[in-house]
């Protein structure tokens, strides 16, 4: 399929890890794409990739209302709509902190960069597939195992992506009499920069540290391209990808 075919969309965080590896294959199976991150550096090495790709480096903060309304505009006046959100910036914060010792300000710091920052962009996605013709698009949120059950020393993170569960939800109902189809994808243990330490050693919940197993982040790109690619007519509301035998289900 061509560009055309395929649409325009809008990835956030996607300098690195599973933001880069989305937006590089939607790159290369011919999606327009803005990429969005507070560098603009690595937004170019993204889009660098994919020579010839159809793609547009936005720096946002997407805590910052004004950078997000700047990322839609610009993407809009540069492809003329959009079609997809992958709503995929995050932070996990200061790892292995314990509740009583987090200060307020690292709390704020996830809370503005995981769930405010999601909702900013899925309302400025909502507001332009609302209105653009042919009306309306897709919204994907990256949520993760932890919107289901937590790590240990994960209070911000943790209350953020189960968060999102709820704004993936309440998107979705809201969003159906403007055809704007919404889902989340729940990651566990890609292999990024974010999740490198999981193979030397990860707290578990009965104390002990141990090797986590981690999957190919193409796998997660594949995806989130499956579900992006599916007729407006349908949808994966809630997607669980992870490395098969990591500690999730079951005891472990």
């Amino acid at each position: 399929m061509n560009a055309k075919e395929h649409g325009i969309a809008v990835v956030t965080g996607a300098g690195s890890g599973i933001g880069r590896a989305v937006a590089a294959e939607l790159l290369r199976a011919g999606w327009s794409v803005a990429l969005a991150g507070r560098r603009v550096e690595t937004l170019r090495e993204t889009a660098a990739l994919v020579p010839g790709g159809a793609a547009l480096a936005v720096r946002t903060d997407v805590s910052r209302p004004e950078d997000v309304a700047a990322l839609f505009a610009a993407t809009v006046e540069r492809f003329g709509r959009v079609d997809l959100l992958f709503n995929n910036a995050g932070t996990f914060g200061p790892g292995g902190v314990p509740v009583e010792e987090l200060s307020y300000e690292a709390w704020r710091h996830v809370v503005d960069t995981n769930l405010n920052g999601a909702f900013l962009c899925a309302q400025a996605a909502y507001r332009q597939m609302k209105e653009q013709d042919p009306q309306g698009g897709r919204i994907i949120n990256n949520g993760s195992i932890s919107a289901h059950t937590p790590r240990p020393h994960s209070v911000a993170y943790t209350a953020t992506k189960h968060a999102l569960t709820g704004l993936t939800k309440s998107l979705s109902l809201d969003g159906r009499p403007y055809r704007i189809a919404v889902g989340q994808i729940d990651i566990g243990n890609a292999a990024t920069d974010m999740t490198a330490g999981m193979r030397t050693g990860a707290l578990q919940a009965n104390g002990e540290v141990v090797p986590e197993p981690v999957m190919d982040v193409a796998d997660v790109a594949r995806t989130v391209r499956h579900m992006a690619e599916l007729p407006l007519e349908a949808n994966v509301q809630f997607a669980t990808v992870l490395a098969t035998t990591m500690p999730y289900v079951g005891r472990g």
